[in-house]
């Protein structure tokens, strides 16, 4: 089973809640000096490299109680690599291995914490005749967040933070596909929990295909049959602090532009939270109480120029979060 989680400013799953614009990097980066504005609601699919070891168990046996993994000093959030010298890109080629190679010892190579290390695990057989390592896996993830722009190439950028793991790792991904995504409900962020959007991928609508996980959000490339040049072309700017608006979507897959307020800017922020916003708009308060799970990515428009994008949300006051500024999501 793929592991679920939900993107945001303060991603449940992934992270713990957590600017003056170069218009010649951004001429550099995207070919022009404006960007076509998304807001859309996406679905992603990312692979990792290797596969995660999310949890360790026991085997039983004809012969009693075994702990293969365990055993072999394999731990939890260990990635595996590779076994008996092939790559791992998922459960399934584990099992194929286990499968052709029956009860053999099999060698792993991991990587811990930025260390390769090699072990060897001896596989034993389950109640049900197949054989087993005794370990937990999960090998791709998928989750809901927010584009944030198209350039004029077609390369998009998303969520303005990156995919982490439990211990706040960022996830070394090897591809992945953004598609559109339709909400069906809002869970409403309350003092003290974060809410979150509700949705379903639309697999038959592909936005494009995803090549990089980095500290700034999700970047990747256009599908080619998705007309992203319909949407509003923006000239990129900087913030201010004052009046600005979010572009995001709560309800099925058009985006809607909401009132916030940038009440304060620090642009070299070391975590990219270049600014605070609060949420001024009525009709989104009263459906979300705020910034909820799933709107990271959301753009922040001002003086009709996208200036940058939610990221975070106060888990102490949902109306409130932070943004990071174009700037940062179009270096690289």
């Amino acid at each position: 089973m793929r592991k679920k989680f939900r993107f945001i400013l303060a991603m449940v799953l992934s992270l713990t809640l957590a600017m003056t614009f170069n218009a010649g990097r951004a001429s550099a980066e995207t070919g022009s000096d404006f960007l076509y504005l998304g807001g859309i609601p996406a679905g992603f699919t990312l692979k990792t490299k290797g596969v995660t070891v999310i949890g360790l168990s026991d085997i039983v046996t004809e012969e009693g109680i075994f702990s293969p993994a365990k055993n072999a000093d394999v731990k939890i959030g260990d990635v595996i690599l590779s076994i008996n010298g092939k790559e791992v890109n998922g459960s399934k080629s584990i099992g194929a291995v286990l499968k052709k190679d029956g009860g053999s010892p099999v060698k792993i190579e991991i990587d811990r914490d930025g260390e390769l290390l090699v072990k060897y695990v001896q596989p034993k057989k389950d109640s049900e005749g197949n054989y087993k390592l005794g370990f937990f896996l999960r090998d791709d993830l998928n989750g809901i967040g927010t584009i944030t722009y198209f350039s004029e190439n077609g390369d998009f950028a998303a969520l303005g933070h990156p995919v982490s793991d439990d211990d706040g790792k960022i996830v070394d991904m090897s591809s992945g596909k953004a598609y559109l995504c339709s909400i069906i409900n809002v869970v409403k962020g309350e003092r003290g929990k974060a809410g979150e959007l509700k949705g379903i991928f639309i697999e038959d609508k592909p936005l494009g295909s995803l090549s990089e996980n980095r500290q700034t959000g999700l970047y990747g490339k256009a599908d080619g049959k998705f007309d992203y040049k319909e949407l509003p072309k923006t000239e990129v700017g900087e913030a201010v602090m004052g009046k600005a608006t979010v572009t995001t979507c709560i309800d099925g897959v058009t985006p809607k532009e909401y009132q916030i307020s940038i009440v304060k800017i620090e642009k070299n922020n070391k975590e990219n939270k270049n600014f605070v916003i609060k949420i001024l708009d009525k009709e989104l308060l009263s459906v979300t109480n705020g910034i909820l799970q799933g709107m990271s990515g959301s753009p922040i428009v001002q003086g009709g120029k996208i200036v940058g994008a939610v990221t975070h949300v106060f888990i102490n006051d949902p109306s409130r979060g932070f943004g990071i500024s174009i700037d940062k999501m179009l270096e690289k």
